[in-house]
């Protein structure tokens, strides 16, 4: 029963938790996933569970031994009619349950309209609210048919099947896992060939713009008037050799440059504007009313397809930022060597 109700829950789960977990590490999705509920459910145990056993084998509450022996579906509201307020309390627990239904059909419906649009997550607004009302019916027919049991013994089932996709799973993330380590050790290479002269600044230039923290609209003047000339300058580069690009404006002060690349991966180099936190140093002079606002400064991050790379083009030059594309487009193809 315990392995049914694994297999049958865990497809829609992994696939709901993967999409809502986009973007971050697997350390934070283990701790996350794993440990904080393992860690809830392990202090429901204790707190409900010692409690229950203290009623029944120190203040001779043989009544809720019974009533969970007769229905194990009454047993936590049994178990708070030995509390203060147990109507409340009750009322409560009540509320929460159709809570953790309604979301678990949410997600559920989520995950089969995101299957039957081929991984599309961005559906209308109608093939949503079909798939909700489908498994609505369809639980509710089974509730008439056969009660309770007639609906779990339809979900474990049901899940047998699945244990084959969860076998195609594992693999798939073995091999996404691999993927990514190519991609690491493709980040790290030596350039294949030398890379042109950066022109590099002079020393004090460069001190001016290690202490520089800048605003908003600095930033974003120079990604206008040095980051997407140069984007402009690669792309018109590669057309040359028949290779097409576009660039591309996004959100939040966003330039991208794309690669195209055929039947393989895309290229992609973009530069985002991200506000911080000005270190305590450089804000002391700054009055408290002022403070909010002017301790604020941006940086030029560089982003690629795995996300953001940590470090900042803010006060470099066109050549630099041309050099810096075509380092990161050589390493992409030597990425796609490896996976091929």
């Amino acid at each position: 029963m315990y392995w049914g109700w694994w297999l049958s829950w865990s497809p829609f789960v992994g696939m709901f938790i993967a999409r809502v977990s986009r973007g971050r590490t697997i350390r934070q999705f283990v701790i996350g996933v794993m440990f904080v509920p393992a860690g809830f459910t392990l202090l429901w145990m204790t707190f409900f569970g010692n409690t229950a056993i203290d009623l029944i084998m120190q203040h001779g509450a043989t009544g809720l031994a019974e009533a969970v022996q007769r229905d194990s579906s009454v047993a936590l509201f049994k178990f708070l009619e030995y509390f203060p307020f147990s109507r409340i309390l009750s009322i409560f627990a009540t509320v929460m349950i159709i809570v953790f239904f309604v979301t678990s059909a949410d997600s559920g419906a989520m995950v089969v309209d995101m299957l039957a649009s081929g991984g599309d997550d961005k559906t209308p607004l109608w093939q949503r609210i079909f798939w909700s009302s489908l498994m609505g019916v369809v639980a509710i027919s089974l509730l008439f048919s056969g009660g309770l049991s007639a609906l779990q013994t339809m979900t474990i089932a049901a899940a047998l099947p699945y244990s084959m996709v969860l076998l195609l799973s594992v693999y798939g993330l073995l091999k996404a896992l691999r993927v990514d380590a190519y991609k690491r050790d493709s980040q790290q290479m030596t350039t294949l060939a030398p890379t042109g002269s950066r022109n590099p600044i002079p020393w004090q230039k460069r001190i001016r713009n290690i202490a520089y923290f800048p605003r908003r609209s600095h930033v974003k003047r120079f990604v206008d008037e040095v980051v997407a000339p140069a984007m402009v300058m690669v792309g018109e580069e590669l057309q040359k050799q028949n290779i097409s690009y576009q660039v591309i404006e996004g959100d939040n002060d966003r330039k991208m440059i794309e690669v195209d690349l055929g039947e393989d991966m895309n290229f992609t180099y973009g530069i985002r504007l991200r506000s911080y936190i000005q270190p305590a140093f450089s804000i002391l002079d700054i009055k408290d009313e002022d403070r909010n606002e002017e301790q604020k400064y941006y940086r030029a991050e560089v982003f690629l397809r795995e996300g953001s790379q940590d470090y900042d083009v803010m006060g470099w030059t066109k050549e630099q930022i041309i050099n810096d594309i075509l380092d990161q487009y050589e390493k992409h193809l030597h990425f796609l060597h490896l996976v091929r």
